[in-house]
């Protein structure tokens, strides 16, 4: 039986791509996602057509309930290896003008949404005695962003809680790690302006999802593993 690895927000960008690279791994894939059932469909025709297995499964990470009713009996009859918390979303506004709408809502999603997903695979993953769990956080986590405080905080909420997770499960043969992107080409970073970003990354140039997934990739299937919660940027040099 092949393993399964789980993505949340995997039906665009960074979540896709690191779907496709460990579905050319040889994993099965369960594809989290919210709402955009278009996007999942194409990405269930690719994984398939490397000849493995995909499941959508449609959901709101920060609503508890909905994790709950969409992952509790799921897990117990099939644990996977691997679990990639990818999913996230931004509401940037300077703090001043930041709405408390623009703060819940990038917390709820972002946060919480760990707290909601994570737990549902605690207990079959500690039963199995293995797995990799791998969180997407970001360089806002490491450095900070101005008009990013909402995402800022909670993407190095995601750091610490990851590195308290990795203290804590680490001994049941359970990895855990995070990835920390930098300014990567997808939907999320369109609007922003290229060319000042290029002034600050040494390698100049925007990262591509393809290079977050070659690391999530790496994590999820080197044998001789002794990485464990640690953060990983992959950032061009942007945070040295």
């Amino acid at each position: 039986m092949n393993k399964i690895a789980f993505v949340t927000g995997g039906s665009r960008g960074i979540g896709r791509a690191i779907a496709v690279r460990l579905a050319k791994s040889g994993f099965d894939l369960w594809i989290g996602y919210k709402s955009n059932t278009v996007a999942a469909e194409e990405v269930k025709a690719m994984i398939e057509g490397l000849g493995r297995s995909c499941e959508l499964l449609r959901f709101d990470i920060s609503n508890y309930e909905e994790t709950e009713a969409a992952l509790a009996k799921k897990v117990e009859e099939r644990t996977p290896h691997v679990l990639v918390y990818n999913a996230g979303i931004t509401r940037d506004n300077l703090m001043v003008w930041m709405t408390r709408d623009e703060w819940d809502s990038v917390i709820s999603t972002n946060l919480d949404g760990f707290y909601n997903v994570t737990r549902m695979l605690m207990f079959p993953m500690l039963k199995a005695k293995r797995g990799h769990i791998i969180v997407v956080s970001s360089t806002s986590g490491q450095i900070g962003q101005a008009g990013q405080v909402n995402y800022s905080a909670s993407k190095a909420g995601l750091i610490g809680a990851a590195r308290a997770l990795a203290r804590e499960i680490g001994k049941k043969n359970i990895f855990v790690n995070v990835v920390a992107p930098g300014f990567i080409e997808t939907d999320m970073t369109a609007g922003l302006p290229k060319e000042q970003i290029l002034n600050l990354i040494p390698i100049n140039r925007l990262g591509k999802p393809e290079d977050v997934a070659s690391v999530v990739n790496f994590l999820c299937t080197e044998e001789h593993m002794y990485i464990h919660g640690q953060v990983i940027g992959i950032n061009g040099g942007l945070a040295i």
